[in-house]
């Protein structure tokens, strides 16, 4: 089995949305490996999105994911668990996202666009370690 990280956003959870996105990962046959509602302290948003340092829109970045909580998530599934997971949630930006997907359903902006999933296995083994050091 392979794995992945998901961050279902402050803006889904505060809209109610946990159980819908993760009924969807489900239904398409992943699995919930770990998961845990918490809220994401200062630091490790800023090493999460380390990235992203140097550009402008980081500390509102950093703002979005720390103010309330989130459901930290590693899902199990088939090789490129990744890329099934990333289908689902749909292309960053919720007005060109596909319907069907969870940005093309319920987002309504690029900068709350209610999940995160790694963009490849290094990514999800560095998120992984990051969130669950337990599992790395």
């Amino acid at each position: 089995m392979n794995r992945t990280f998901v961050i279902i956003k402050p803006d889904a959870v505060e809209r109610g949305l946990l159980g819908e996105i993760l009924a969807r990962f489900e239904r398409k046959g992943l699995r919930l490996t770990a998961g845990e509602l918490r809220r994401i302290d200062r630091a490790l948003a800023e090493r999460h999105y380390a990235e992203h340092g140097a550009k402008p829109f980081f500390a509102d970045l950093v703002a979005f994911i720390t103010r309330s909580p989130a459901f930290l998530a590693v899902l199990e599934g088939p090789e490129d668990t990744w890329k099934i997971v990333r289908t689902i949630m749909g292309v960053t930006n919720p007005a060109e996202a596909a319907p069907g997907t969870i940005r093309g359903d319920y987002g309504t902006r690029t900068t709350e666009n209610l999940v995160h999933g790694s963009d490849g296995p290094d990514s999800a083994s560095r998120e992984i370690a990051l969130f669950f050091p337990a599992l790395s």
